[in-house]
């Protein structure tokens, strides 16, 4: 079965090798001035279908294209000049709105402090006269203790006497020389 088999490989062999047709035909130097021929009349339809009808409509599309990077470019431009209009108008509205700020925070302090000082000098008023009006009821009570003191030590001095003494001193005697004392 070895040999059958091998034998069909060797005889397909002999088959190609005895059918052959030759060189490659691009190859082949007998066809050489055929193909140049039939090469240079299609590179000259090439040639003008593509100058004629695809390098036009890609010419075409490169113009246009040109065309929207230069609006666009524009536009971003024209875009930018706004922006930068608009940052100024900011920017100086900004400065007016701080100037103003800065005013009105300096005329209210101003006002607190006038009205601080209003208020200031008001309660020192009013801390004055009812530190008067207390000097006056001090003096006042100090004047009744004291009128009081006078005859609370007549009658503790007159006490005392009678008790050391046993007989009751005479009141005007006491009154003198308590005010003798209270003098001295």
């Amino acid at each position: 079965m070895a040999e059958g088999h091998g034998e069909a490989k060797g005889a397909g062999a002999h088959t190609e090798a005895d059918g052959g047709h030759g060189a490659f035909p691009p190859f082949d130097s007998s066809t050489f001035p055929s193909q140049l021929v039939s090469l240079a009349v299609f590179f000259v339809a090439l040639y003008i279908i593509v100058s004629r009808i695809a390098l036009p409509r890609v010419g075409a599309v490169i113009d246009a294209r040109q065309n929207k990077i230069e609006g666009d470019l524009a536009e971003a431009q024209k875009l930018k000049d706004e922006s930068e209009a608009a940052l100024k108008a900011y920017e100086s509205e900004l400065a007016t709105a701080r100037s103003k700020a800065q005013a009105i925070g300096s005329a209210n302090r101003e006002k607190l402090n006038a009205a601080s000082d209003a208020e200031r000098k008001t309660l020192e008023d009013r801390l004055a006269a009812k530190l008067a009006d207390a000097d006056k009821t001090i003096a006042a009570t100090r004047a009744t203790a004291m009128s009081n003191v006078r005859g609370i030590a007549v009658d503790a001095a007159s006490a005392i006497v009678q008790r050391l003494t046993g007989t009751a001193p005479d009141g005007k005697s006491v009154a003198s020389a308590v005010d003798a004392s209270l003098k001295g």
